[in-house]
C-alpha cells in the first residue's frame, strides 16, 4: 500500500506546482480584470484589445460605447476593453488583491 501512495506522490506534486504557478495567478488576474470592468464609468479613457483608445460615452450591461474620434462612437463588448488610461496617456495598473 505504501508503494502505491509513493508512486502517485510525484504526480500530486506536479499538479500542486502547476496550480500555484499557473492557474492561481491567472485566476487572480481574471478577477482583477472583471473588477476593473465593473468599476468603469462614463468619461473614462480606455484601451481595447484591438489597440483602440477612446473615452466611454455610454455604459450598458453588455457593451461600452466608446468615442474614438470627435463624433465617432463605436460599441465594444465589455470583454474587449483591456485597460484604463490615465490623463497622461499611460495605462493604469490593475489593483492586486
Amino acid at each position: 500500500m505504501n508503494e502505491q501512495v509513493m508512486s502517485f506522490l510525484p504526480m500530486i506534486l506536479v499538479l500542486a506546482v502547476f496550480y500555484f504557478l499557473v492557474m492561481r495567478p491567472q485566476q487572480k488576474k481574471m478577477k482583477a480584470h472583471q473588477n476593473m470592468l465593473a468599476e468603469l464609468k462614463k468619461g473614462e479613457k480606455v484601451i481595447t484589445s484591438s489597440g483602440m483608445v477612446g473615452k466611454i460615452t455610454k455604459v450598458s450591461e453588455r457593451f461600452f460605447t466608446i468615442e474614438i474620434a470627435p463624433n465617432v462612437q463605436v460599441d465594444f463588448e465589455r470583454s474587449a476593453v483591456t485597460g484604463r488610461i490615465d490623463a497622461t496617456g499611460a495605462a493604469v495598473e490593475e489593483k492586486k488583491d
